[in-house]
């Protein structure tokens, strides 16, 4: 049978929307799980979420701008201005004028934000390998298979939904 018709069968069947529900309870309850790790790390490294989440974007960057920031953030560039003024004030970011385009501000770590940088990537990639080691190895390779296969069909249901 082909996809189409399968998905056509499947509109109707009681199995698809028991398995419908219990994936959404799912993604749920590991959002929820990836909140209170946000919300962990945040008083960890005493950091506001969108701080902490701020910082996390610099990765291998030497410099973002406002826009950037906004746009990886998908917040106004009036927030980020608020959560630069945050971290300007703990030390961890510096403003400088673009040497090409005056109206531009880059905004650069600090030795002590690029500290703080690393010190917080080295508690997640520990996280992850704290999860990896709680699934037999064995079963590792399921396991991501099963992510990418999801992850795949939500962004084929997300283009889906955005066309309609």
């Amino acid at each position: 049978m082909n996809n189409q018709a399968e998905k056509m069968g499947d509109e109707a069947n009681p199995i698809l929307e028991y398995q419908s529900q219990r994936l959404q309870v799912l993604i749920g309850e590991m959002m929820h799980c990836c909140q209170d790790r946000m919300l962990f790390q945040s008083r960890k490294f005493d950091l506001p979420p969108a701080e902490l989440k701020c910082l996390m974007l610099f990765g291998d960057e030497r410099y973002l701008t406002v826009k950037g920031i906004a746009t990886k953030l998908e917040v106004a560039k009036s927030r980020v201005t608020k959560i630069l003024e945050g971290m300007e004030k703990k030390g961890l970011i510096t403003r400088t004028d673009d040497p090409q385009d005056a109206r531009i501000r880059l905004i650069a770590l600090t030795p002590e934000g690029r500290r703080k940088f690393d010190e917080v990537a080295a508690f997640i990639r520990e996280m992850h390998r704290t999860i990896l080691l709680n699934i037999e190895s064995e079963e590792r390779k399921g396991v991501f298979t099963c992510l990418e296969t999801l992850r795949a069909a939500m962004e084929t249901a997300k283009q889906t939904l955005f066309q309609a």
